[in-house]
């Protein structure tokens, strides 16, 4: 392990030294008759794989009865693989309690808002704030880093298992009572804070100490915001904390392990943030056709049904991103068993999905499974071998990835634009939309998708991160603000940085109560306007406005705002607010600020975004269609085609091509040594 941790056991995180990107692979030796595992391990080289996860379901197979621990499988599982030249990486099995556990301290189960326990018969039905489960998880942990500290074909751990999945990072219990109780305590000290911060006159939500507060469980109507919000930032921390006890035991067996942990795609309740910061890196699990129907940032159209929606996945590959590089931990393989509906992927997209993944800097790309399973409640889940043994579609496209990515050695992402990302904001917007199609990941989509259809990489990172470095920042909205905030971004602005704010910013302290002014709030004197009027009309409203002299569609959020010394750069065309200013420019300092008060539609977020990366001189393309989207990564760039259709490129005329050539076909890539802002496209369209 390279990078070294601090004081309070965060990681410094070094940036990213140049890899040869790699192809892995989940498999469940424990699934398989033992005469088969060497045959597994003969089929994974000749596939290209260099790295296999395993053990993160496993606990009731590693020790069947308290006490009874039985690891030799495993030491053998672990053995071949080391022995063929292949990395493991080994999970915590703290995701999958087993029932002997559950039966003797039946205190470790979650319960929900209604007061139902979560039983017994699936997985993730433990508590985090549970001691109990504190203390079996520091106990099983321990006697698998101590059985494998020493073992040189184990390079890194995976803690415990998507945290969060099945709606488990929010717990109700009276284990959560007494931690959310003592989490209040130290955050504000004095009850009388909390009941100033969060506004408890309301209704009569007031509270005498804080030995009086509960998580908010079911009641007759809504919850108080400021509690909900509150309650989902201990509920965040508790998981945060529990994971640091994991990675604490791991690294005092082995200093030189990596940990890791895989988060999963637009997930809502935790911040992936804080979890990481006791990681080396971040990995994900990406499931593209699946994101398509029940994550969507659009329609889920048939070509996104068969690929999907690149600009979905690709938002997390840069949410996860870290100096450090991240790694995509679960890939998915091929039709998969969770979503509504299980399209097979088109030909290719298997492939498809490693390389978009690489490009967006990861180091390794993991397909989740290596053998479709016979058993249990993903029997209807693809492998890169099909449930007899023999290989399905996913492993000719994994083993034609490892292939073409064995020759690269690849640095890091530059990353010219940042994109600011805050799960406050996401918890407080959630509990309070104000409209049921206003969604925070929608909005944030619309700012993304129109920088990397004009094939911008981009980093996604906290409003409080160091933005220095960056040519451009796109902040959706910065909801929940101080000054201290407002101060952190001006100064950005006001050294020559160009920024442009999304609507709903500044309406809201950080306790989630109205700011004492107007919207923008603290950021009103950058802004250099306010809002006078806001409100979220339905479809059958039109709303339209003008920017630059065009129109342009928005919809869901509209704002009238004021220009007190900004130059209106658009008004709304539509309804009761025609006429009113709707998009603000501001000078400040060395820089400039775009505040757009609407939920831009997809053609005026990109006449937006263009301006910004004008004005900030960063390179882009032209528009690209939905379809096909270029990544840069240490001087080559990745034409990926998310269409049916073939794609033409011209590139100049001496550029190499590494992957491919200028003719990329659907679902299909092509990697050229060439600047993206270079590369003309012909989708057909």
């Amino acid at each position: 392990m390279t990078d070294d941790v601090t004081d309070d056991g965060r990681i410094a995180h070094e940036p990213h030294d140049p890899q040869t990107p790699r192809i892995g692979v989940c498999y469940f030796p424990e699934h398989w008759p033992r005469e088969r595992w060497e045959r597994d391990v003969e089929l994974m080289v000749e596939a290209g794989i260099e790295v296999v996860r395993m053990a993160e379901f496993s606990w009731g197979r590693i020790e069947p009865t308290r006490g009874e621990f039985d690891l030799e499988w495993l030491d053998e599982a672990v053995d071949l693989l080391g022995e063929a030249g292949i990395d493991v990486v080994l999970c915590t099995p703290t995701a999958t309690p087993p029932k002997w556990l559950v039966d003797e301290r039946p205190e470790i189960l979650q319960e929900e808002a209604d007061g139902t326990t979560r039983a017994f018969g699936s997985r993730r039905h433990y508590c985090f704030n549970s001691d109990a489960y504190r203390e079996e998880t520091e106990r099983v942990v321990e006697r698998l880093a101590a059985r494998y500290a020493d073992d040189p074909h184990v390079v890194g751990w995976q803690t415990d298992n998507e945290y969060g999945c099945h709606r488990t990072i929010r717990c109700y219990c009276d284990d959560c009572a007494a931690a959310f109780r003592e989490w209040c305590r130290d955050r504000y000290d004095d009850v009388e804070t909390l009941n100033e911060t969060w506004g408890t006159t309301f209704w009569s939500q007031q509270h005498a100490d804080f030995a009086e507060i509960d998580p908010p469980r079911h009641t007759a109507a809504e919850h108080h915001p400021s509690r909900l919000l509150d309650f989902g930032r201990f509920a965040s921390d508790s998981a945060v904390d529990y994971n640091r006890l994991q990675t604490d035991v791991l690294r005092e067996a082995n200093p030189d392990w990596f940990v890791t942990h895989n988060f999963m795609g637009n997930f809502p309740t935790l911040d992936a943030f804080d979890v990481t910061e006791s990681l080396e890196f971040a990995t994900w699990d990406s499931y593209p056709t699946g994101f398509a129907q029940d994550r969507r940032l659009g329609e889920a159209t048939p070509e996104r049904l068969r690929a999907g929606d690149p600009d979905q996945v690709s938002l997390n590959h840069d949410l996860y991103r870290t100096p450090a590089g991240f790694w995509v931990m679960e890939q998915q393989p091929g039709d998969i068993n969770w979503p509504p509906y299980a399209p097979q992927p088109g030909e290719g997209a298997m492939r498809l999905w490693a390389h978009q993944a690489v490009a967006h800097g990861a180091n390794t790309v993991s397909y989740f499974r290596w053998r479709r399973c016979r058993q249990g409640q993903e029997q209807y889940h693809a492998g890169l071998l099909r449930h007899d043994g023999t290989p399905d579609r996913g492993f000719e496209d994994a083993s034609a990835a490892a292939a073409e990515l064995a020759d690269l050695d690849l640095a890091g992402v530059d990353t010219p634009v940042a994109l600011a990302f805050s799960y406050d904001d996401l918890w407080a917007l959630s509990e309070q939309p104000h409209s049921p199609e206003f969604d925070y990941w929608q909005l944030v989509g619309r700012f993304y998708r129109a920088l990397r259809a004009r094939g911008v990489q981009v980093d996604v990172v906290r409003p409080e991160a160091d933005l220095s470095s960056y040519a451009a920042v796109v902040a959706p909205t910065l909801h929940l603000a101080d000054e201290a905030l407002a101060d952190h971004v001006a100064s950005y602005v006001r050294e020559g940085g160009q920024l442009l704010l999304g609507p709903r910013t500044g309406y809201k302290l950080p306790g989630n109560r109205l700011q004492p002014e107007l919207a923008p709030g603290p950021f009103t004197s950058l802004v250099g306007g306010h809002v006078d009027q806001h409100e979220s009309p339905p479809d059958a409203i039109e709303t339209a406005l003008d920017y630059d002299g065009d129109r342009y569609a928005f919809d869901t959020w509209g704002e009238w705002l004021v220009a007190d010394e900004a130059t209106v750069a658009g008004r709304h065309e539509t309804g009761t607010a025609a006429g009113r200013p709707a998009v603000l420019d501001h000078a400040v300092g060395d820089g400039a600020v775009t505040y757009c008060g609407v939920q831009p539609g997809a053609d005026l977020a990109d006449a937006l975004a263009v301006d910004l990366l004008e004005r900030a001189h960063v390179a882009h393309t032209e528009r690209l269609p939905a379809t096909v989207r270029v990544a840069e990564r240490d001087g080559l760039t990745w034409v990926l085609n998310f269409g049916a259709d073939a794609v033409a490129v011209d590139a100049p005329g001496d550029a190499d091509w590494v992957v491919g050539d200028a003719s990329v076909p659907a679902y299909g890539v092509g990697v050229v040594a060439a600047p993206a802002a270079s590369l003309g496209l012909d989708a057909g369209e």
